[in-house]
């Protein structure tokens, strides 16, 4: 493969490129082959015995004639490309990852250290249950603190992420109509057009017809339209607070009093919880049900190497069909009901297997009993407060989307670009030749050109500052009208230039093979 195509050139004062080197190395930038490049045949990083001879043929006359198609590579050779290749990933440890919608937040070490105690990093969840007594108790305090931040009476802990979570509720709501035999009749799910996609996708999936909700001119949700599209057809509302424009849903009392009035129930989308833990209960908002990811709430980033865990809280009225298994503490012992098993309430049955995600489970026990009631308040405040000064600090160079304060994420337009020359896109990937993972962009859809920055409560002041910094003077040179094409290059400090990302999209690489000649999507 001519990696030369897609290889980054440095760039000196002046705009040239600088000389190439005759590695394609640029200094620590060390430039990677694919290891099949790199492997030779015979190559192994151990010695392994001939197998003895044998009388018979035990494989029938499959016995492989050819090579098996792996590279043959030493220890350090392996050693040395994977550690090369993590050098090239941007991550929460190295520096602000403005990812909106996401949360990568810090990852406390302690979280880590507990999750692997011996007792909890090698149970396995087909132990005798009279062995993880330890894991069961566990698990129950933490749907305790659960319970208590929302102000839930009831939880479920098995949902393996948020979309899991999403579809555990729902099907709550739909056992609960089917009980009272409204099963047939209420077939609508009405979704805010700032609803994370997720949300329609679970209730059509569950057969629900999805109707949207449209936002005012404030990025709420429009209230009269609302009340107008409620009706006996209507079985919920699925509604995200702090929704996905990072603004807190102000009538959120009215709303759900309006949607219980018409018999309907109100699914909570929790994946901003973050915002507002120890400040607000869900369950004083009239929530009947929500998930909680607890791998963006309650530490572990977003996409951390997982898995995620999506718990439901859930009203009395829903309570009762929270799915198998059920923790029931007998006297001074834990047992756990399994499918079938008799339980006060009529689960809807088993979303997935064993328990839940017990990684997930103990470093969200670890975040909140070391942060406390008082801590948990302050994460969200400081989250709260990074985003505002992001915001405050940007407002005159970039266009908010809206107008006020916002909550854990500060969201951009892209009204500071027009006729520049310059795209979001371009926008970002400039932010990468400053060091910078861009934030969200084109997310959510009812702003144009979005840009969602959400700066969590873990990054220092003086980080943000440099943030504020290098975004003040990226607006600055896009709206200079000289630097279009500049900006239309970018990234020139990546391992590799921009990519035709519509063409890698629609015809991918994905399979190695020796006689092909590659052919770089990179301008």
């Amino acid at each position: 493969m001519d990696r030369s195509q897609g290889r980054t050139g440095g760039i000196v004062s002046g705009g040239n490129p600088a000389p190439a080197t005759f590695t394609g190395n640029r200094a620590l930038q060390i430039e990677e082959p694919l290891i099949f490049e790199m492997g030779q045949p015979g190559r192994c990083g151990v010695d392994l015995p001939e197998p003895p001879p044998t009388r018979n043929d035990r494989l029938n006359g499959l016995r492989r004639l050819g090579e098996i198609g792996l590279p043959g590579l030493s220890e350090p050779q392996v050693v040395q490309h994977y550690t090369r290749l993590s050098q090239k990933n941007y991550a929460i440890d190295m520096g602000v990852y403005p990812l909106g919608s996401c949360t990568m937040k810090h990852n406390p070490r302690i979280n880590e250290k507990v999750a692997r105690f011996a007792g909890i990093g090698d149970l396995h969840p087909l132990q005798p249950v009279s062995t993880v007594q330890g894991a069961l108790e566990l698990i129950d305090r933490l749907a305790h603190w659960l319970k208590t931040l929302t102000g839930m009476p009831a939880v479920a802990m098995s949902p393996a992420a948020g979309a899991h979570g999403e579809m555990c509720g729902m099907m709550a709501i739909a056992a609960a109509l089917e009980a009272k035999g409204e099963r047939a009749q209420r077939r609508t799910v009405l979704a805010p057009e700032s609803a994370h996609g997720t949300n329609p996708a679970t209730a059509a999936a569950l057969g629900f017809t999805v109707k949207p909700i449209p936002a005012n001119e404030a990025g709420r949700v429009d209230l009269g339209a609302l009340k107008a599209a409620l009706g006996p057809d209507v079985a919920a509302i699925m509604l995200t607070n702090p929704n996905t424009c990072g603004l807190f849903e102000s009538e959120i009392v009215e709303i759900s009093s309006a949607v219980h009035a018409a018999g309907a129930y109100f699914y909570c989308d929790g994946a901003n919880f973050n915002a507002i833990v120890g400040r607000v209960r869900p369950g004083d908002l009239g929530v009947d049900c929500m998930h909680i990811n607890l791998h963006k709430t309650f530490s572990t980033p977003h996409g951390g190497g997982g898995p995620g865990a999506g718990p439901v809280v859930l009203s009395a009225a829903l309570a009762p069909y929270a799915p198998y298994p059920w923790i029931v503490k007998n006297g001074d012992s834990w047992t756990i009901a399994e499918d079938g098993a008799r339980v006060d309430g009529q689960p809807l049955g088993r979303l997935k297997a064993f328990h839940g995600q017990m990684g997930m489970f103990t470093r969200a026990l670890a975040y909140i009993m070391s942060h406390g009631a008082d801590g948990l308040k302050q994460a969200s405040e400081d989250a709260v407060l990074s985003a505002n000064y992001v915001m405050a600090a940007l407002k005159d160079v970039m266009t908010p989307a809206f107008d006020g304060p916002c909550m854990h994420e500060a969201l951009f337009d892209d009204g500071f670009l027009k006729d520049t020359g310059v795209s979001t896109l371009d926008f970002a990937k400039a932010m990468i030749d400053e060091g910078y993972h861009p934030m969200t962009m084109y997310f959510p859809l009812v702003v144009h050109g979005a840009m969602l920055i959400e700066p969590t409560e873990s990054q220092a002041k003086e980080d943000l500052d440099l943030f504020i910094g290098a975004l003040r003077s990226l607006a600055e040179r896009a709206t200079s009208g000289k630097a279009a094409e500049d900006f239309k290059a970018a990234p020139r400090f990546a391992p590799r230039r921009r990519l035709d990302e519509t063409l890698a999209a629609r015809k991918p690489v994905l399979r190695w093979r020796p006689s092909n000649s590659f052919k770089q999507a990179a301008e």
